[in-house]
């Protein structure tokens, strides 16, 4: 089985400390089957790009300087990773040419304008991937944002049209947060791939490896 897996920079790289690296890389090389791992920027990215900005960087030059913040870390995690080369990835077929020889590829974004959840939902269509996991900071989807409304519903199950919606009415909700992003909820539903949204800890991460129930399933 190939899984491709979107970690959130603020899951893993809120703070860096090699040790919560080493946790997370263990739990892949755990894992038997191939897996690519997409690596987001988190809040060392935002400085970044806030910084840039302040400067007068455009926005398209923004989001390149945020794709190498995700490069950086993925180059962290990929040297977590014993199976894993320790070589990111450019694009979705250097990908595809590493995992014939490694049974981890970790890579970090690579289109400007795209999320790393966007492009691990792309890249999970591309290589074919039966599963796609989205480790984030909350326990999975909900009716609206739970940070807003601690009386949101909480989803075990529901369909990829049903996610396309609350995402949606998400980004036109004042101070909302979306558990991913309008591209990468279009891209699973017309793809079909299966996919799994949960709270990116150590234990959920491995649960979900092991095909445990955690989060919430999109099918």
């Amino acid at each position: 089985m190939m899984i491709v897996v979107s970690i959130g920079g603020s899951v893993l790289f809120s703070d860096i400390k090699a040790e919560k690296i080493a946790e997370y890389g263990r739990v892949f090389d755990e894992h038997s089957e191939k897996v690519a791992v997409v690596v987001g920027g988190g809040e060392l990215a935002r400085k970044y790009i806030d910084a840039l900005r302040n400067l007068g960087g455009s926005e398209a030059l923004c989001d390149y300087l945020g794709i190498e913040v995700t490069r950086i870390n993925a180059l962290l995690l990929a040297q977590a990773i014993k199976k894993a080369p320790k070589v990111i990835p450019k694009d979705f077929r250097e990908v595809e040419v590493l995992l014939k020889n490694y049974d981890a590829v970790v890579m970090g974004g690579t289109f400007p304008g795209h999320t790393t959840d966007a492009t691990a939902a792309l890249l999970a269509e591309y290589v074919n991937a039966e599963k796609l996991m989205i480790a984030t900071n909350v326990e999975g989807v909900y009716s609206e944002d739970p940070k807003l409304n601690p009386e949101a519903e909480f989803f075990e199950r529901l369909s990829p049209e049903k996610l396309v919606e609350i995402v949606y009415k998400s980004r036109i909700s004042a101070g909302s947060k979306s558990v991913v992003d309008l591209l990468a909820a279009k891209v699973i539903e017309r793809s079909r791939i299966p996919t799994l949204i949960f709270k990116g800890t150590v234990e959920n991460l491995r649960k979900a490896l092991r095909g445990e129930k955690v989060g919430t399933e999109i099918v």
